[in-house]
């Protein structure tokens, strides 16, 4: 009988030892930090206004309206023209239509860069509001915080076209043009961080799924979160990114390191980075996991939360200060 216990005993604690194994390798526990400065300010009416002009005024973008992508484009290099950003175009042709990257630069012209990128099309004919309107708003008023930033590293903001089906996966991804193209001027990416659906919350019980449901146990049941997702083999981007974010307001950040063969994972422009064998990571409010509207026409910009929003944003802003040093 005591050999039997002792099989049970070891047996539970090797189950919880297992368990406590997995809950770290996935989710990277951190601990709350105070910021090194005050929170960068940000309004969350701007946010909504970006947000309104994206999803309301240049409507469809997607890959067959590219003209009204041109438009969306254009607003975007306005918008980072005023925060003084550095911008250029990167046009690039598919199917004998011309789409363009816009991109801001700011800091230093160094080697060495940080990248934050978000697409500015959306999925067929569909607002797009919070996939992925509202991350483009985000970079934008991510663009006038870097203006008053002091910066050691070059921080590149790409707002991407052609994200969404039918050249999701393809080398004609805007981000996959942007990362080959730095590959091929063999510039080194620090990191890159990506901005997908970042504004859609909901408390109810029960309102944030999760692709396996053995993640349940790991995660809240409610999706009143922003998420951090990364590679099983960098974890420590992850964790730093998590930390800065954490450390500058109440919202709650939770993250993942997992494989690509998690539905989710790799679903969106960081992908195309890791590919380049560089670290990424997405930050995401898990999009179809929590939003019932991705990809319908119920995807506006009434259903956001701009006040969460814009501590997503503040949290951006202080990882690409801390990746900056």
């Amino acid at each position: 009988m005591r050999f039997l216990w002792r099989i049970i005993v070891l047996t539970a604690v090797s189950v919880l030892v297992s368990v406590a194994i997995l809950w770290f390798v996935l989710t990277q526990p951190t601990w709350r930090t105070s910021a090194e400065n005050l929170p960068a300010s940000i309004d969350p009416a701007r946010l909504e206004r970006h947000t309104r002009m994206l999803s309301e005024t240049f409507v469809p973008r997607d890959a067959g309206h590219p003209e009204n992508l041109d438009r969306a484009a254009a607003y975007v290099r306005d918008e980072f023209d005023k925060a003084g950003g550095r911008v250029v175009e990167q046009p690039f042709q598919v199917d004998g239509s011309t789409y363009r990257n816009v991109i801001a630069c700011f800091g230093p012209e160094t080697q060495d860069r940080i990248v934050v990128g978000a697409h500015y099309d959306a999925f067929e004919e569909w607002p797009g509001a919070d996939d992925n309107a509202g991350a483009v708003a985000g970079l934008i008023e991510l663009a006038h915080l870097l203006r008053k930033s002091s910066l050691n590293t070059l921080v590149e903001l790409v707002a991407y076209s052609l994200e969404e089906p039918p050249y999701y996966g393809t080398p004609h991804m805007g981000s996959a043009v942007h990362a080959s193209s730095l590959k091929a001027r063999n510039r080194s990416v620090r990191i890159m961080i990506c901005l997908e659906a970042i504004g859609f919350f909901n408390d109810r019980q029960g309102s944030q799924k999760f692709p396996f449901i053995l993640l349940k146990a790991f995660y809240p049941s409610r999706g009143d979160f922003i998420a951090v997702v990364g590679k099983m083999d960098q974890t420590d981007v992850v964790r730093r990114v998590k930390r800065a974010m954490r450390g500058v307001s109440p919202l709650p950040v939770h993250s993942i390191n997992a494989p690509a063969i998690v539905p989710g994972i790799d679903f969106s422009d960081h992908r195309n980075y890791w590919r380049e064998g560089w670290k990424a990571v997405m930050i995401t409010d898990t999009a179809f996991y929590r939003n019932a509207s991705y990809h319908t026409a119920g995807d506006t910009a009434d259903t956001l939360d701009y006040k969460r929003m814009a501590m997503v944003v503040q949290g951006v802003h202080q990882a690409v200060l801390h990746f900056s040093r």
